[in-house]
């Protein structure tokens, strides 16, 4: 049976000092359980910090995203060496913010071709973490233009197959796989659960077709976009999704702990 894992996103939000403030009041709050996997993603320079907090505790630490490459002239990034080196253990990768597809703009539409992560540097990212030994968190999801029109199946199958190109099946036993429709993340809309559901079970059913029955039934699927304590249960509780990429609610540690306490 699948463990089930809740991952707080926390993006580019809290300090150092602000993040270990939060896991503090998280850890306060939340039961330890050895039904429920918790990771949270701070921003790179709290990586370490968290690590030293969260070190006798059941939580984990991972990261938002990675660079490919080991070392070189690449101002700004972040090897996934250095992010074993922090403490990181997991780490997100493919989320449609990185793809420039924002369920809500924030910023000014002239500056979206800032974020052009393609399935071909996701594939590269996932690439680099598992020789590390650093767990991959693999986004998906699906524009609501894109649903509209009957893509979802589509777009989904090629982001799973692009990402996992090249990749032996005996590597993939400690990925996880998270189903994020763009058009619920930020937004306040979340999928209908049964949906959620179909969607998460489609999942499993490729990852078994691009790699094996065995290894599909070990990876998680877990559902992100506008989770929060009052959808996390029935969510949680559909047979195919393991669990949650949780945005937002995450950065309250209360209501984190009651997300959580769901699974």
């Amino acid at each position: 049976m699948r463990t089930k894992l809740v991952v707080g996103n926390w993006k580019m939000h809290f300090t150092a000092a602000e993040a270990g403030a939060a896991v503090g009041t998280f850890l306060k709050h939340v039961e330890a359980k050895a039904s429920v996997d918790v990771v949270v993603c701070p921003p790179f320079p709290s990586i370490s910090r968290l690590r030293d907090l969260v070190r006798d505790s059941h939580v984990k630490v991972g990261a938002q995203d990675v660079f490919w490459e080991e070392k070189g002239a690449f101002t700004g990034k972040v090897s996934a060496r250095m992010l074993y080196d922090a403490g990181a253990g997991f780490c997100i990768v493919g989320h449609s913010e990185t793809r420039g597809r924002f369920g809500k703009t924030e910023i000014p539409d002239s500056t979206l071709p800032y974020f052009q992560e393609t399935d071909e540097t996701v594939n590269l990212k996932v690439k680099a973490l598992l020789f590390h030994s650093i767990n991959p968190i693999l986004c998906v999801g699906e524009t609501s233009e894109e649903r509209s029109v009957g893509k979802t199946d589509d777009v989904i199958r090629a982001q799973l197959f692009k990402a996992l190109e090249g990749i032996e099946p005996a590597e993939l036993y400690f990925l996880s796989v998270a189903y994020e429709p763009v058009w619920a993340i930020g937004t306040g809309d979340t999928c209908d659960p049964a949906e959620a559901n179909r969607v998460a079970g489609l999942i499993r059913k490729l990852l078994a077709e691009r790699l094996d029955e065995d290894v599909s039934q070990v990876i998680r699927v877990l559902y992100g976009g506008s989770v929060k304590s009052a959808n996390a249960h029935d969510l949680f509780h559909q047979p195919e999704i393991d669990g949650g990429l949780v945005g937002g609610a995450s950065l309250d540690p209360l209501e984190f702990s009651r997300i959580v306490m769901s699974a």
